[in-house]
């Protein structure tokens, strides 16, 4: 397909400007419902444009992704940031979990993008480079203050992300708050004492359990 694409720098025509953003408006519908898999041609679909529109607004994918999360992944280095300045160090970090999660939980290509997917690394590393090391201050405070477990790494917590973010993205249509659950079941796991437990909200429905079960056993389509 040639098209000619949009000359860096340059104001958009009141037109080509509107096209823009109902093609980010469209992405930001389908990755958040379908990850980063999906394609622009179901994007230009959710836009009602051609999608020789969306390659004149934007090349490829990764520009559209970049155009799409980079504000998104800024924010979460932010959330890190105000977690730190919790007076209660368990609160802050238990505050950051629950925050990143919501938000990825919610949108698919949020959590494809902040999981490693192929796309956006390296716009995403600077904004990686920053969290770490306040996610690491968060995990050491709540360590020393006893409240975090002393055997807990810095490295459980992208696997907890991952389990509880994976259980979110596949339920949120059908059982948007289902993923709390399971957080305040890791919740209760990594707090060194405690006396009671954590509320855990409302069991899951069979149909809950096995619609989860099946949209994991699918995998990544494949285009």
């Amino acid at each position: 397909m040639s098209v000619q694409h949009e000359v860096e720098g340059r104001p958009l025509r009141a037109d080509a400007a509107r096209n823009r953003e109902k093609i980010l408006v469209a992405a930001s519908i389908v990755f958040a419902r379908q990850g980063l898999d999906a394609t622009l041609d179901e994007i230009a679909a959710e836009a009602g444009v051609g999608v020789g529109t969306v390659y004149r607004r934007f090349p490829d994918k990764e520009s559209l992704v970049v155009a799409l999360f980079e504000d998104v992944v800024d924010e979460i280095t932010e959330l890190a940031l105000s977690a730190t300045t919790f007076d209660n160090s368990w609160d802050g970090l238990v505050w950051f979990l629950e925050q990143t999660l919501q938000r990825k939980c919610e949108n698919r290509g949020l959590r494809d993008v902040i999981s490693g997917t192929e796309y956006f690394q390296e716009r995403i590393l600077p904004a990686k480079q920053r969290i770490a090391p306040l996610i690491a201050n968060l995990i050491e405070r709540a360590q020393l203050d006893g409240y975090l477990r002393a055997d807990v790494v810095e490295l459980d917590f992208p696997m907890i992300d991952m389990m509880i973010s994976s259980l979110g993205c596949v339920t949120n249509q059908t059982s948007p708050d289902l993923w709390r659950r399971y957080l305040n079941i890791m919740i209760d796991g990594l707090k060194v004492q405690r006396s009671t437990t954590t509320e855990l909200g409302p069991s899951p429905d069979e149909d809950a359990v096995s619609g989860a079960l099946r949209s994991c056993a699918k995998g990544p389509r494949r285009s």
